[in-house]
């Protein structure tokens, strides 16, 4: 049984200052997967480079304080490679981790903006990783495919759908997307296990929206059918504060 969990913990240095070592020794996932790291390895202390029981493998944005994916592992993956998208492996948005039972796919997908300014790159973000993961399926592999997706899917992953019609991550165009990707054969776990609406993992700090929960399901676990039932459990820990996101896990026989 594995035990892997993302998070996007909006900068790594804010989250290491709110417990992040705590919550990894206590939570010992086999792997976690970050998104949004915002800082060079280079610029961070032994104790995240070298946690006790992990390697880390880190992915950051070329732009200082930007962007960037790492995943924290107990087990060696067989490679690690990226989305082979100049574009997008500038900003660190996404580790490919292979191990013998599947692959992981750790994306940070962009934020579209207001008034649509990044919705063209977001898009084809969108179209690359879903390509991959077409690809590594066709050759026989599974895939996960976890992070911030940056994208409330449908009306019951958002507090206040009809208010939101037009705001960056419920765009039309980016639910169409996400709509695409699933026909492609793969599943939002969190949806397999649970129907009912008010779960969230993402709460405006402006409007102190965790306090209320009105919030937005942004952080995703999928995977392909072939691997689905291999699935035990997909869960969101809410409680887990340090993050104006929060980490969401699963467990795979």
């Amino acid at each position: 049984m594995a035990t892997i969990i993302s998070w996007n913990v909006n900068g790594i240095r804010s989250v290491l200052k709110n417990g992040f070592l705590d919550f990894l020794y206590q939570t010992q996932p086999d792997i976690l997967c970050l998104q949004e790291v915002r800082a060079l390895p280079n610029d961070l202390g032994e104790e995240v480079l070298r946690p006790k029981g992990y390697t880390v493998h880190w992915n950051p944005a070329k732009k200082k304080g930007y962007s960037g994916t790492a995943a924290f592992v107990k087990s060696a993956p067989l490679s690690v490679g990226v989305l082979n998208s100049p574009d997008h492996d500038n900003e660190g948005r996404l580790q490919v981790l292979e191990y013998p039972d599947y692959t992981i796919l750790n994306g940070y997908w962009p934020n579209s903006q207001d008034e649509r300014a990044r919705l063209d790159y977001k898009l084809d973000y969108c179209t690359a990783v879903t390509k991959l993961a077409n690809k590594l399926v066709r050759a026989g592999k599974n895939v996960i495919l976890c992070g911030d997706f940056n994208i409330a899917h449908t009306a019951i992953d958002l507090a206040r759908p009809k208010e939101n019609e037009n705001s960056p991550g419920y765009y039309i165009e980016e639910r169409e997307a996400m709509d695409r990707f699933i026909k492609h054969g793969y599943m939002d776990t969190f949806r397999h296990f649970c129907k009912e609406p008010g779960n969230y993992t993402w709460w405006s700090y402006r409007t102190r929206g965790r306090e209320r929960n009105v919030g937005w399901r942004l952080d995703y676990h999928c995977v392909n059918q072939a691997f689905l039932p291999r699935v035990t459990r997909a869960w969101i820990l809410s409680e887990v504060l340090g993050s104006d996101h929060c980490p969401v896990g699963i467990t795979v026989d």
